[in-house]
């Protein structure tokens, strides 16, 4: 236990420090953001409304970051908003790694028809614009959390089936395999105990990418008007509720604009990290 402690450690030392100190911060947030709201992220007061951030003139350090039209501290649901996004991104994660694990690894594992049949339909998928498929999804069944999460996750699993296919396909005509075959050990079995491990690597490294890559799409249809419906505050709609006084009010959006990109490039590094510390081949070089 503590030689793989130690072994962490050391690769920590190897890691983007400003991206893993982001994400670290956001999740945090994410944690105890209601707590360090200072005010409620959804009461509207009119009479405080529109003010500036506290380095501009007209701004106090009690709203920090300004407020909104209707009056809404910005950092309050900032702080909020960040919750949600990676409840959202959690949930993406989970649904689309489940579908796209288990349709990759029989696709590679089986091959013939059924890898026919299953790529085919990644690539049909892979075929459209995500945002735009995303986009008809949820305005044909509605706004919502677990509709976002699902709508998202729909679009993500072909990624995780295209990078596990190739994997397996690879694994399938090891020595290792071959012998479970020999031994009587079903396909189910193999593909759980020999398989599955030797996936997990790629799918860590797929999943840690496509977490940005879901704020962004979640935040885009949060500012498209089809994502989590109001008053519940995420980056997308904040972004969203400002983006009509950008000239004027330019905070509204700037700050979770800022978040939005400070987020998704952190975990692309992160993910760029993870690919070169998992692969043998990369680690090497």
């Amino acid at each position: 236990m503590g030689k793989t402690i130690r072994t962490l450690l050391e690769h920590l030392r190897t890691a983007p420090k400003i991206s893993l100190t982001i994400l670290l911060i956001t999740i945090f947030v994410a944690l105890f953001g209601n707590i360090l709201a200072p005010h409620s992220p959804t009461a509207i007061n009119p009479r405080i409304g529109e003010r500036p951030p506290f380095f501009i003139a007209g701004g106090s350090w009690e709203y920090p970051l300004g407020t909104d039209r209707l009056g809404r501290d910005i950092l309050s649901r900032l702080l909020v908003a960040t919750r949600v996004s990676l409840q959202v991104s959690a949930m993406v994660i989970l649904l689309g790694a489940a579908v796209g694990v288990t349709l990759g690894s029989i696709a590679g594992y089986s091959g013939g028809w059924i890898d026919t049949v299953i790529m085919r339909f990644v690539d049909i998928n892979l075929g459209f614009p995500a945002i735009v498929v995303a986009l008809v999804l949820a305005a044909a069944v509605g706004p919502g959390f677990w509709i976002v999460a699902l709508v998202i996750g729909f679009i993500a699993w072909p990624r995780f089936a295209r990078q596990v296919r190739a994997e397996v396909l690879s694994i399938r005509h090891r020595d290792f395999v071959a012998l479970a075959t020999v031994a009587g050990a079903s396909s189910r079995y193999i593909l759980w105990r020999h398989i599955r491990p030797n996936v997990l690597n790629s799918v860590v490294i797929v999943g840690t990418v496509l977490v940005g890559w879901a704020i962004i799409v979640e935040a885009t249809l949060s500012f498209l008007g089809v994502g989590i419906p109001p008053p519940t505050p995420t980056w997308g709609n904040m972004v969203a509720d400002g983006r009509t006084y950008v000239g004027r009010l330019w905070w509204i959006s700037l700050f979770p604009g800022i978040a939005i990109t400070l987020v998704s490039l952190s975990l692309n590094l992160l993910g760029d990290w993870l690919r070169d510390l998992l692969d043998p081949k990369l680690r090497n070089i």
